[in-house]
């Protein structure tokens, strides 16, 4: 009789509590089950397949190119009215449409042996369509007391920046500084480039040119990285002459 009325009381207990959880927690319950197991699979979908999820930008160094001299062309270059310098390359040629006429004025107007290149001309090539452009950055620097006013007025006509170092103030020397946007072509190397390395003396230390494009966007791969580029020519774009310009820019 007391077992009997013990079930009894247990059959009670159990009801009022089932009574006591509405639907809509047991509802709830189920659906954040669902979730969890779902969100299990695609984490373990992940693992298994070890993919790569990538979604910083980056930049993609298409090629370098060994500077060998500066110049321009020897005939004028179809589609190509402003073309005013060239950086001669091993690989290939690098014509300047925007920007050169002012890196002209400032090589020949300033003397050559006081003027220091930025040694990493780097050019971004935003379709990589045979187009790029960038920055070419130089520096002038002499003793303070050779400096002349015409030189000051050239400066300020030129956005001249003063840049001074430490290791200029330490011997009298004043330091100007150039920045000058440029926008060129892509061309094959150009036909007298082995004329040029015979008769043009060698730069004091090798100079590079290197030209990159930037790839931004969410990528899953199984094995890294894609593929690199390969830095594309303008099209339909031919061998041409070049005359270099008679001094030398990167020399130190």
């Amino acid at each position: 009789m007391t077992k009997h009325t013990g079930y009894i009381d247990k059959q009670k207990t159990t009801h009022i509590l089932l009574k006591r959880v509405s639907p809509k927690t047991v509802m709830s319950g189920a659906l954040f089950a669902a979730l969890l197991a779902s969100s299990g699979c695609a984490t373990s979908s992940l693992l298994e397949n070890n993919n790569q999820v990538s979604s910083t930008p980056s930049n993609n160094v298409l090629s370098e190119d060994q500077i060998v001299a500066f110049g321009r062309p020897a005939q004028a270059l179809p589609k190509m009215p402003n073309a005013t310098m060239v950086i001669v390359g091993e690989k290939n040629s690098y014509v300047l449409t925007q920007g050169g006429t002012e890196m002209v004025n400032l090589l020949t107007n300033l003397t050559p042996k006081n003027i220091q290149v930025d040694n990493e001309m780097k050019f971004y090539v935003p379709n990589n369509d045979g187009y790029f452009q960038g920055e070419m950055k130089l520096s002038y620097a002499k003793l303070k007391d050779e400096f002349k006013r015409s030189d000051y007025q050239f400066f300020l006509q030129n956005s001249g920046k003063e840049c001074t170092s430490a290791s200029d103030q330490r011997i009298n020397a004043q330091r100007f500084c150039f920045s000058v946007p440029v926008k060129g072509a892509i061309y094959p190397q150009v036909s007298n480039l082995s004329l040029i390395q015979s008769n043009y003396r060698a730069l004091s230390k090798p100079y590079m040119v290197s030209f990159y494009t930037q790839t931004q966007q969410t990528q899953v791969s199984r094995n890294g990285p894609n593929s690199a580029q390969k830095l594309v020519l303008l099209p339909f774009a031919l061998a041409f002459d070049v005359i270099t310009f008679p001094f030398q820019l990167l020399e130190q």
